[in-house]
């Protein structure tokens, strides 16, 4: 018979399930998560915080696409890259090893590419975790023609920004100006050639890690069938603050993601 103390430190049954404190909120469908099939573009640092928060989350068929290699700089907000890494394989290749080992279920394929490479679409999700306009675009119209949702997220130093587009609901596009458009070919680091590199912009892993974590979770709304729930309109984070301000926006309907719908 064991003693008080043997029974207090035993294992429970609910603690050999890996899964068992997100079931405790009653709206998460870990069975749905689980079979999603997600997409997420771009393999940086807002990449490395999406996949990790999808794999904790249940996800176990995530695709990750990036055509670049780790650099020294990438090391101080990535959490799977290593020194060891530094000019030896490619971002999605290293992220999809290193995420792999959370969870021995999980499945996560590399795609060493440019986004305008891809030609398979058939997923429930795409995560959008990029830095330039042109691919956002990409990705934006791609995931509104074959009815995808689309969680786009971005961050700038310390702010952060966050879309949910939803099929036949505002997108990236609706709410773009002229300015977005004279940028939209400019190149920083993970969308292909280009004669013409901007200058970084800043980063900082806490505001990222926070963007990346609202990403998920609203991949994990969708996934579990609750769109309702979903972040409305542009939501941006503020790190300094931690305040978040939501801007509004209209679905545009000469938008040419839009003109086609029924």
């Amino acid at each position: 018979m064991q003693s008080f103390y043997e029974q207090m430190i035993s294992v429970k049954e609910y603690d050999k399930d890996r899964f068992d404190r997100s079931k405790r909120i009653e709206w998460i469908d870990i069975g749905r998560i689980q079979s999603g099939r997600c997409l997420v573009v771009g393999a940086g640092a807002l990449g490395n915080e999406v996949v990790k928060c999808l794999v904790l989350s249940g996800f176990r068929d995530i695709t990750v696409a990036d055509m670049d290699t780790v650099v020294i700089s990438n090391l101080n907000r990535c959490v799977f890259f290593r020194d060891t890494d530094v000019n030896s394989g490619t971002k999605s290749e290293i992220l999809a090893k290193r995420a792999s080992e959370l969870d021995p279920d999980v499945k996560i394929t590399a795609k060493q590419m440019r986004i305008q490479e891809m030609e398979d679409w058939d997923f429930d999700i795409v995560l959008g975790c990029m830095d330039n306009i042109s691919a956002r675009l990409h990705v934006n119209a791609h995931s509104c023609y074959h009815c995808i949702p689309y969680v786009d997220g971005g961050t700038d130093g310390m702010l952060g920004k966050i879309q949910v587009v939803l099929p036949g609901g505002p997108c990236l596009q609706c709410a773009m100006n002229r300015s977005h458009y004279n940028v939209s070919e400019t190149r920083f680091n993970c969308t292909g050639k280009s004669s013409f590199y901007a200058p970084k912009m800043a980063a900082e892993i806490t505001t990222t890690s926070a963007v990346a974590a609202m990403q998920a979770r609203e991949a994990v709304k969708i996934i579990s069938g609750r769109k309702d729930m979903c972040i409305e309109n542009i939501a941006y984070y503020d790190g300094i603050s931690g305040e978040t301000f939501i801007m509004n926006v209209k679905k545009d309907d000469s938008c040419e993601n839009h003109m086609n719908e029924v």
